[in-house]
């Protein structure tokens, strides 16, 4: 007979706790704890999708800082300005009560980052910079911001 992890749930907190386990070949007793806790985020400044999208802000300042002076007010500004926005809607779609209104807010953010990835494929285009790393965290932070938008809508509450 073999056991495996018994999962717990509390509405605030997720538990995950190693149960005993009996290993089917060998018949040995093993104790095993893996705890996972997950705190509800008391402020915007606690989601993992704003602080890799204002990573992702921070890199886009430094990669436009490379840009030629004829971007200033072009490309470098409007990147930058979609940029803002990622971070900026989800910190604001946070304190929000209503579902609805935190859904808008995230769409918002997701359009600015679909703004931003075509901003990249431009200035990839346009010769001004390797565009690898912010590439690979403007994908990370798409899918954490898909996957919270879903969590949302999936709330009863």
């Amino acid at each position: 007979m073999r056991i495996g992890w018994l999962k717990c749930y509390s509405p605030k907190l997720k538990y995950w706790l190693g149960c005993w386990k009996r290993s089917q070949e060998s018949g040995v007793r093993r104790q095993g704890v893996h705890v996972e806790i997950q705190v509800p985020a008391k402020s915007f400044l606690d989601l993992t999708l704003w602080q890799k999208a204002h990573r992702f802000v921070l890199d886009v300042y430094r990669f436009t800082a490379g840009f030629p002076r004829t971007e200033m007010y072009g490309l470098s500004a409007q990147f930058r300005r979609s940029a803002v926005s990622i971070p900026a809607n989800i910190a604001e779609g946070f304190r929000k009560s209503g579902k609805s209104d935190k859904i808008r807010f995230l769409n918002i953010a997701q359009g600015s980052l679909e703004e931003s990835r075509y901003y990249l494929i431009l200035s990839r285009d346009l010769g001004y910079g390797a565009i690898d790393h912010l590439w690979n965290l403007l994908e990370e932070v798409s899918k954490i911001l898909e996957a919270y938008s879903t969590a949302i809508q999936k709330n009863r509450n």
